[in-house]
């Protein structure tokens, strides 16, 4: 909840947002680009641990925003110079961090279609994304995302 508080606080656009649970496979899927790796293992057993909330974020400059919103990786350094990071704040270890973010567009792309594959990203940007630059949206708590107006829905306030 604090790390959606985050997101909103911070002006971010919620596109879509999806609660889900990855088990081993799916886990070592995301993150096959780092098999290999000394962390490999702990990062897909945490991502494999529990229910996560997958989210598309829309901002300007929206995936170096969120790298520096969530902090360092190292949580020891979050801690000391970020401390009011979300890896500073919440984060526990290196590879049990609270957070993940996508480090290019298009990589944000990859990670999208792996989480999201219902989501036409060309789609969303022919359709919704001038309507978010526009301000015709709203929050939906209930479904925690932002929505886009409709031409025959009027403007809540």
């Amino acid at each position: 909840q604090a790390v959606h508080e985050t997101i909103l606080s911070n002006r971010f656009l919620i596109v879509r947002a999806k609660k889900l649970r990855c088990g081993r496979e799916e886990s070592r899927r995301f993150y096959r680009e780092h098999a290999g790796r000394f962390f490999y293992q702990r990062l897909v057993e945490f991502m494999a641990s529990g229910p996560m909330w997958a989210y598309i974020l829309a901002h300007e400059n929206a995936v170096s925003l969120w790298r520096s919103l969530m902090g360092p990786t190292k949580v020891f350094r979050a801690r000391n110079s970020v401390p009011d990071s979300i890896r500073g704040a919440y984060g526990l270890t290196d590879t049990r961090n609270t957070t993940h973010g996508s480090d290019s567009p298009a990589s944000a792309s990859r990670e999208i279609a792996f989480f999201f594959p219902e989501f036409n990203e060309q789609l969303w940007y022919q359709q919704e994304e001038p309507r978010l630059r526009c301000g015709q949206v709203y929050y939906n708590a209930e479904e925690r995302v932002h929505c886009v107006f409709r031409d025959e829905e009027t403007e809540l306030t």
